[in-house]
């Protein structure tokens, strides 16, 4: 299996509307936007309808990939995971009938503003057919000077785990302007599937290994489509 591997030099710039395209260290264009939304809980149910909603008119667009879901435990917590190919297709979604209406309203129904996070990859594979039943979603913050060790951990991690049974998709993404703040993304084919991944010797030492070089919290976080 082949990953893209963006290296410490990733960043060129943080693109807005107009301006020139977020590079990988290979050239490649693809940007991937992970954004997390939290709801009021008495609107969460509004908000779950107005996401399934956002999702149907976005995918007409042409994404490479654009899901929605909700979390299982904190049910008013929600995510976007969207890859686009390019820049301007991403500034075109952005402008969009149906995400501009999106956001104006919702934004009275969330308990803060949605925490959107512009990433390119790290180490990803060609998307599988078909989508997962269970996502599970981290985000793991090493300081810089420990970006490389921690790349290193995570690259068995990912070429073992794509193999176990039920995996449907295991990438890892990085913020455009931090970095060393990454994005795990997991979607596998059944709950028993992720459970078992938990469990597995590979994701035990990993954890193991990792979390002496964390700045932050292990943040992750269960979710399941919309």
């Amino acid at each position: 299996m082949r990953y893209v591997l963006s290296g410490i030099g990733v960043l060129l710039s943080l693109s807005v509307a107009g301006s020139p395209p977020v590079l990988s260290a290979q050239g490649d264009s693809t940007l991937y936007v992970v954004s997390y939304i939290e709801a009021a809980a008495a609107s969460q149910g509004r908000v779950a309808m107005m996401l399934r909603q956002l999702a149907d008119a976005s995918r007409k667009e042409g994404p490479m990939r654009y899901e929605a879901l909700q979390r299982t435990t904190d049910s008013n917590q929600f995510l976007l995971l969207e890859i686009w190919k390019d820049q301007r297709a991403l500034d075109a979604h952005a402008g969009a009938a149906h995400t501009t209406q999106f956001r104006e309203q919702v934004a009275p129904l969330l308990l803060a503003p949605i925490d959107e996070r512009l990433c390119v990859a790290t180490m990803v594979a060609p998307l599988r057919e078909g989508r997962g039943t269970v996502y599970i979603v981290t985000h793991i913050d090493v300081p810089g000077t420990s970006r490389d060790a921690a790349m290193r951990l995570m690259q068995p991690l990912i070429d073992q785990s794509r193999n176990d049974s039920g995996n449907v998709r295991f990438d890892l993404v990085h913020q455009t302007n931090r970095t060393n703040h990454f994005t795990a993304i997991e979607a596998w084919a059944d709950q028993k599937s992720g459970d078992d991944h938990q469990l597995a010797q590979h994701t035990r030492t990993f954890r193991r290994e990792i979390t002496p070089l964390l700045g932050a919290l292990y943040d992750q976080r269960w979710y399941r489509p919309l």
